[in-house]
């Protein structure tokens, strides 16, 4: 069993580190408490443009505090705090001068369980680009190249300015929560666990969504799936209680991990 005694002084094991000028965001020194309770222990990690890094390792093990670490959504629970450092294009999102609602437009997030809006699908993905003040012509079309970008034109073409969100299938509700967030053009999107809730088709479509993204758009997500990180994801990393154990490309941690953590968890001897 692996204790938190063994762990909280550990130095991450990294393969192929990612080199500074290549990362579209990085976490230095990253702790976070809820309340008393510290959850995340000491993160270190860059995360490389136009690539996929897949967040594993057991529940509880930290995979979703430290995705939400990445837009400040965990600002939102009460008792939270954090000490060390997010950069985001050199920018560090926890200065104090920072407004952690422009970071969530930079950093776009889709979650667990489909969240459409009670609007028609059109509205959806139109609701952040009328924030930012697009209007008429433009606004249409940029709604289009989302849904067109999210695999879902072809499906809603005839009726997105009609029906509302709520009446698409699981599948196609997670891909218009993707047309929405890419809508405004993050370079950086997260995703908590996107297909958990979805059949074997739906998960297969969002896969291949995600392939098609990373060529304009980094991408982060947590999955309890090892077989879609090792199917999705070109870099890798493995948490347990709190703490980065391992990362590096997915060819490596799930061929030759050098961490026996990872190891015993790859190989389903615990978690």
């Amino acid at each position: 069993m692996v204790s938190l005694e063994l762990l909280k002084d550990h130095q991450t094991v990294r393969t192929a580190p990612v080199p500074e000028a290549e990362a579209q965001a990085e976490v230095r020194g990253l702790n976070l408490w809820y309340g008393r309770k510290q959850a995340l222990f000491d993160i270190s990690v860059r995360f490389p443009r136009h690539q996929v890094a897949a967040i594993i390792g057991p529940s509880g093990c930290g995979k979703s505090t430290l995705l939400r670490s990445l837009n400040r959504m965990n600002d939102l629970i009460p008792g939270v705090r954090v000490a060390g450092e997010v950069l985001y294009e050199g920018v560090n999102i926890y200065d104090p001068r920072v407004d952690p609602v422009a970071v969530r437009r930079h950093i776009g997030m889709v979650f667990q369980k489909p969240n459409p809006f009670p609007k028609t699908i059109f509205e959806n993905v139109a609701f952040g680009l009328r924030l930012m003040g697009v209007k008429g012509s433009e606004l249409e079309d940029r709604v289009v190249e989302a849904l067109r970008r999210a695999a879902l034109w072809n499906e809603v073409q005839d009726i997105f300015k009609k029906q509302s969100g709520l009446r698409l299938s699981g599948g196609q509700q997670q891909r218009l929560c993707i047309a929405r967030a890419i809508a405004v053009e993050p370079p950086l999107l997260l995703m908590d666990e996107p297909t958990s809730a979805l059949d074997p088709i739906a998960t297969q479509a969002i896969e291949d969504l995600i392939t098609e993204l990373k060529r304009r758009y980094t991408v982060v997500i947590v999955t309890h799936n090892m077989q879609q990180a090792a199917r999705i994801s070109d870099r890798t990393l493995f948490m347990h209680l709190g703490v980065l154990v391992e990362e590096g490309p997915t060819e490596v941690i799930f061929t030759k991990p050098q961490h026996p953590y990872t190891e015993a968890y790859i190989t389903g001897r615990f978690g």
